[in-house]
């Protein structure tokens, strides 16, 4: 009986660790402590100053172009040149990119240079100059259509995907690559076991998330960082737009200039099938990598900003829960900043963390860093702590549900059925932070619902849904449903420039250095902002999409229609004193485009609940909502973390 696949993933590492104690013992001089011996941790032993620097281009088996000719994808290889001169073979990390040539990689924006040769001077990031001396080899790769390679960008579909992952199956001597973009001198990978890690932020981690769902054998993990789990909903939620621009746009931004001039067609399809009512066509469906997460093999450890709002943090919580319910191997990092890397919010543990990852999943070393709590989370900035399992597996969905208050607008947030209607006009002028600093306000453009005040501590992990019944005087309507812990505190600015942290001058080294790639960076610091609220969960949604998520039809003023609103994934504690409060509105600015129309609503309380995932279940709210703490002031004055400023989206571009 064939031995499955994860399975399979963690007996190698066993019989790795094994055969590298007995080979290590045979090695050892007679009367030395083998135990001793035993590897645990990979050393910067070989020289990175004269590492192997080369070039080979991996036939696709692709013709995005209609060439003709199939595509060749372009790949830069830094190794270490001892190994390879004692024929022994080494693991791959490898960081698939379409930004190498057009807008740079990390927070200070490091491209590819190249010497006289045409092979690579500097890679951007430290992974080069950190694992490379340790005895991995680092693969940079230029998706198609952009630097060096072939091809056109589709972005996040076959040929984004199919481009790296021919370089996976090039790496484990399934494919065939070429020493030059044209010729036909072949180039084999023969001096490497074909063990392969993926790793990025945004762009480049959506891309090891679309490989991984391949089931792509050799690649044993995935570290994505900040990555989209669907494209669909990085420009859409339930019909609602996030954005103003299209596929095309991002898909003409990142491509080579002699890109642009062959792939006229490719950006003609990505405008033609991904139009901008929102509905869920086939374009979508083939860049959806959820559906696929029976297919991972890999490893996978997440990262991500739970104040995000480029690659919203929905896209770590539905891949999460898919990867969980096939039994993938896991660990994830949950901060409070917005789109940044690890090494520029957390820089010291990253490394360590990220270097025990590798050695365990790559070199198979038992090193611990799989017993070790699934889950690190950012409670306040710079203060971390973790969970054995994530979500806890004390947590329990809990219906909450909106009662009418004193004053309209100002509702009760509880675990009885309310009763009665409230009702709000969309204004797009106005955004989530608003409506929250006028929360205890009687406004028109919104519905707040608002708890006790706490007597205890509250924990929210994980995903909320919440069903609303809104009858519109429109024929089209948005609507926005966001949780808000209402009270004082300091948070990460994920609003800012930094989105939570500010560059320094300063730097600090993470292996060595040649002249052409330095591996000293510019430190950051964090940055924060005193709020009075904080939202830590939002969810949009096209009214429209009522009897079908994937196709909006329009509404008849005047009629009832109910719909559920997912919610992005979240870790939030709501301490003692403070409120939990749910609103509902319209147009969340900055965040989803308005609709047509601009309509009222009319919410039927009796059939609007949001179901969040309580640490504890509903007797954990029912307590910490029964005592008689007093509400910690809340203050009406827009400071902090007040307005987000979005940019055109670019996943990862600039960072």
């Amino acid at each position: 009986m064939p031995i499955p696949a994860r399975r399979t993933h963690r007996l190698w590492r066993t019989f790795a660790a094994a055969a590298t104690a007995a080979l290590l013992a045979v090695l050892v001089a007679p009367g030395a402590a083998v135990h001793a011996a035993t590897p645990t941790e990979s050393q910067p032993v070989y020289s990175y100053e004269k590492a192997i620097r080369e070039s080979v281009w991996v036939d696709t088996r692709l013709d995005g172009d209609g060439d003709g000719k199939t595509d060749r994808v372009a790949v830069d290889i830094v190794r270490p040149r001892e190994l390879a001169a004692k024929g022994r073979k080494v693991p791959v990390i490898m960081d698939a990119s379409p930004y190498y040539s057009c807008c740079g990689r990390g927070n200070e924006s490091q491209k590819k240079t190249y010497d006289a040769n045409g092979d690579v001077v500097q890679m951007p990031l430290f992974y080069d100059n950190y694992f490379v001396p340790r005895g991995y080899a680092f693969v940079g790769v230029d998706l198609l259509g952009t630097n060096r390679s072939d091809g056109c960008v589709d972005v996040g579909g076959a040929y984004d995907i199919g481009s790296a992952k021919a370089v996976v199956d090039w790496l484990n001597g399934r494919g065939t690559g070429y020493t030059t973009r044209t010729g036909t001198e072949r180039a084999k990978a023969g001096w490497t076991n074909g063990r392969t890690g993926m790793i990025g932020k945004s762009y480049d981690a959506t891309v090891a998330n679309g490989v991984a769902a391949t089931g792509v054998e050799g690649l044993e993990t995935i570290v994505p960082i900040g990555g989209i789990s669907s494209w669909y909903d990085y420009y859409f939620q339930q019909g609602a737009p996030l954005y103003d621009s299209g596929p095309d746009w991002l898909s003409d931004y990142v491509e080579s200039p002699d890109a642009r001039a062959r792939c006229a067609a490719v950006q003609q399809q990505l405008v033609d099938e991904a139009p901008r009512t929102g509905d869920r066509t086939p374009l979508w469906e083939k860049r959806d990598y959820v559906k696929d997460a029976g297919k991972v093999r890999a490893s996978v450890f997440v990262v991500h900003g739970m104040q995000d709002l480029n690659v919203r943090a929905k896209h770590f919580g539905q891949w999460w829960e898919a990867l969980a319910k096939n039994g993938v191997d896991r660990k994830i990092w949950l901060s409070q900043t917005g789109h940044v890397d690890p090494f520029d919010f957390r820089r010291t543990a990253w490394v360590d963390t990220l270097h025990r990852w590798f050695d365990h999943e790559l070199l198979g070393y038992d090193n611990g860093v799989d017993r070790e709590p699934m889950a690190d989370i950012e409670r306040t900035p710079d203060h971390w702590t973790t969970d054995r399992v994530w979500p806890p597996r004390a947590t329990g969905t809990t219906t909450l549900r909106p009662g009418k208050g004193s004053a309209a607008g100002v509702g009760t947030l509880g675990l009885k059925t309310g009763s009665g209607t409230e009702t709000f006009t969309d204004d797009p002028a106005l955004s989530e932070t608003d409506w929250a600093d006028r929360i205890d306000s009687p406004t028109p453009e919104k519905a707040g619902f608002i708890s006790r005040p706490l007597g205890k501590d509250l924990r929210l992990s994980g995903s909320s849904k919440v069903t609303v019944t809104a009858t519109p005087t429109t024929s089209s309507a948005h609507l926005s449903a966001v949780l808000v812990d209402l009270g004082p505190a300091t948070v990460r600015d994920y609003a800012g420039a930094g989105e939570g942290i500010t560059t320094l001058t300063d730097r600090s080294c993470w292996g060595p250095s040649t002249t052409g790639d330095s591996s000293c960076f510019l430190n950051t610091r964090t940055a924060t902002a005193d709020v009075n609220s904080t939202v830590f969960s939002r969810g949009w949604a096209d009214l429209g999409t009522y009897a079908d998520p994937d196709k909006g039809t329009a509404l008849t003023p005047g009629k009832p229609y109910t719909l559920t609103i997912s919610l992005a994934s979240s870790d939030h504690v709501v301490p003692k004193g403070h409120r939990l409060a749910l609103i509902v509105a319209g147009t969340d600015k900055d965040l989803i485009d308005p609709p047509a129309s601009k309509p009222t609503l009319t919410l039927d309380l009796a059939r609007t609940a949001a179901r969040v995932p309580v640490v504890g279940g509903a007797d954990a709210f029912a307590a910490a909502t029964s005592g008689s703490a007093a509400a910690t002031p809340h203050s009406s004055s827009a400071d902090g973390v007040s307005t987000f400023r979005q940019d055109r989206p670019v996943p990862g571009g600039a960072r």
